[in-house]
């Protein structure tokens, strides 16, 4: 699939363009859990490590840390699980990584850098 209803592949700097995602439609029909937000990733929790940013897969609403993280425990959910595409979680950042396909999706009125701007208060 090319993209899904207010998602599309996006630029990723270092990475061919043109580049589709099979899983990007998993974003349109995603609702996050009613539940309060994740803490923090619950396997860096248990070991006592810290982590740098947070990742919620779509499929199953597992939270776990980025690549930039010790533990890289997203990217790990996604190898046992399959699941192939995490939201970011930061305040700052609007967008997913698929990781089966490697690619990185914005909304689709974003210019493509995930990035939210905020409006000064």
């Amino acid at each position: 699939m090319a993209g899904g209803p207010g998602w599309r592949v996006g630029l990723d700097g270092g990475r061919p363009q043109g580049r589709s995602c099979a899983h990007i439609g998993l974003l349109a029909t995603y609702e996050p859990s009613p539940q309060a937000p994740s803490a923090g990733c619950a396997d860096c929790v248990s070991r006592g490590w810290r982590w740098v940013r947070l990742r919620r897969c779509v499929t199953c609403g597992y939270v776990g840390c980025c690549d930039s993280s010790r533990g890289m425990h997203a990217h790990g959910h996604h190898v046992l699980s399959g699941h192939p595409v995490a939201l970011s979680l930061a305040s700052d950042e609007d967008w997913a990584w698929c990781f089966t396909d490697e690619a990185f999706l914005v909304r689709s009125g974003h210019g493509g850098s995930g990035h939210v701007r905020r409006q000064p208060h």
